[in-house]
């Protein structure tokens, strides 16, 4: 199997600001800005995108608020570490998307899903209605009429764990589940179970979880919620993703490069 890295891209900003925020937030988690290092001076940057100062000033101001950067007296604009990153903002869900998502990024993904998704199956067993019954049954249907490794397969696994977490009742819960919702969706496409065991596998269970939602028992769709989520990551690990080595941009204050 071939190690690769896999990149989404995602609409484009619409203001001058916003794209070049995003342009150095994609070279930041791509880790062409390593954490610690301290960006070019203004006058550099200013060059590279071709954009005036208080756009560049907005632009580093977005990035000091999603946790990416941080601004020091005396010292100038350095990347934060990766534990600062606000993971839940949808740009820096979307750059990661567009820098290239690895094994590690999944994990991070499977572990807060698991920390979240059976106690979303679990309140849903006891809140759904019967119009949250209906999508959910709907997502399956979808997902048994599509190809397992078709977007519209994905889709559909995406619709039915947004359901889960729409039909919990819990706002910060269905909060969770459309921020992540790309990322997920991601998610799904690399671990499509395109053999016909695996696919079984991946109706059955996510009919488990539909079918102890229906009958109101918690503990049953919680434990068929963990199955589905390990079963996801059993695929990502057969996948064999790796980012590829980013070129790490030099510290100014290392006295490497101009």
């Amino acid at each position: 199997m071939t190690s690769r890295i896999v990149i989404i891209p995602t609409r484009r900003a619409h203001s001058n600001h916003a794209e070049v925020a995003r342009s150095i937030g994609i070279d930041i988690i791509a880790g062409r800005y390593a954490e610690g290092t301290r960006l070019p001076g203004d006058a550099e940057m200013i060059a590279m995108f071709g954009v005036s100062r208080p756009v560049l000033r907005e632009s580093v101001k977005t990035l000091v608020a999603k946790g990416l950067l941080t601004t020091k007296a005396r010292v100038g604009t350095v990347v934060r570490e990766r534990g600062a990153w606000n993971m839940f903002d949808a740009d820096v869900l979307a750059w990661h998307l567009d820098a290239g998502i690895d094994k590690r990024f999944l994990n991070d993904l499977a572990e807060i899903r698991l920390a979240v998704e059976p106690r979303a199956a679990m309140l849903a067993a006891t809140r759904r209605s019967e119009r949250d019954l209906a999508e959910l049954r709907q997502s399956m249907e979808l997902m048994r009429h599509e190809a397992s490794d078709s977007v519209g397969f994905a889709d559909a696994d995406l619709a039915l764990h947004v359901g889960v977490a729409r039909a919990s009742g819990n706002l910060f819960m269905r909060s969770i589940g459309h921020v992540i919702e790309a990322a997920l969706r991601t998610s799904f496409l690399l671990s499509a179970p395109v053999e016909p065991e695996d696919r079984d596998t991946v109706l059955l269970w996510h009919q488990n979880i539909v079918d102890a939602i229906a009958a109101g028992d918690p503990e049953a769709a919680s434990e068929a919620m963990v199955f589905v989520i390990h079963n996801g990551m059993h695929r990502h690990e057969d996948t064999v993703i790796e980012t590829a080595a980013a070129e790490t941009v030099p510290s100014a204050e290392s006295g490497e490069g101009s």
